[in-house]
């Protein structure tokens, strides 16, 4: 797919990731690594893409709550500028980690304009609720903020990733070794900070030997990540069992 393909169809896939068309469903679009599978698909490189997808998604795993209905920072506009970006100008997932934070920080402003959009809505639908008009209600609760959020979310992404991808490959071009070395180190730094973020918000300490054992597991006897998760959830189900039989005794 050409770039202006790919830039049309991620402006697309934001607006309609953030539309939250059922909380499960959208949940799962706007996750990097979910991302980054429709990158691959599209840009017919599957591997770069869900290398840079997994790596940001490692940074996003701390974020699992919303304060207010407020997000510290936006995973899916991080992966839909950060992982095309990244595959077309060729980076290393690395780098393409560490430039893809700002991104996510300009999320939380772009939320901030479609929600102070969406006071329009709800007064119009109060003015369709005294006239009991019900399809206007449901215009004022679905199309229209709809509408609303594909002007405020497309041309975003679209322009940074139409016009981005040759600005971003003379960055690759003109940064001194050092700044690259720097994003990479950064890059690198950002997915284990992610891990322990994960680790504070479980917070249980009784559950530490298991993560302590998993990691252990890979590096000394050269388990996969597939295969950690596996033993994970038959040592998780066996010890359900046990719990089960001390519980009916």
């Amino acid at each position: 797919m050409s770039v202006l393909g790919v830039a049309i169809f991620m402006g697309c896939y934001y607006w309609f990731c953030r539309l939250r068309f059922g909380y499960t469903f959208s949940s799962a679009l706007l996750q990097p690594v979910t991302i980054a599978v429709f990158v691959g698909l599209i840009t017919g490189d599957m591997k770069n893409a869900m290398m840079i997808g997994a790596g940001l998604q490692l940074v996003y795993m701390g974020v699992t709550s919303t304060p207010g209905g407020n997000v510290p920072s936006d995973p899916a506009l991080a992966g839909c500028i950060a992982i095309p970006l990244g595959v077309a100008a060729g980076m290393n997932p690395q780098t393409a980690i560490a430039l893809a934070i700002p991104f996510g920080v300009l999320g939380v402003f772009v939320d901030q304009l479609r929600r102070t959009t969406n006071a329009i809505w709800v007064h119009m639908a109060d003015r369709y609720a005294e006239k009991a008009d019900t399809k206007g209600i449901m215009r004022a609760a679905f199309l229209y903020p709809a509408a609303a959020g594909f002007i405020i979310r497309f041309p975003i992404v679209f322009i940074i990733d139409y016009f981005g991808v040759s600005v971003a490959q003379n960055l690759i071009e003109i940064l001194p070794a050092w700044l690259s070395h720097s994003f990479e180190i950064m890059g690198g730094i950002l997915p284990a900070l992610g891990f322990a973020i994960t680790l504070t918000v479980i917070g249980k300490k009784n559950l530490i030997p298991f993560f302590i054992a998993g990691f252990f597991a890979v590096i000394y006897l050269g388990l996969d990540t597939m295969a950690v998760a596996i033993f994970a959830t038959c040592i998780a189900l066996l010890l359900n069992l046990f719990k089960l039989k001390e519980e009916e005794a």
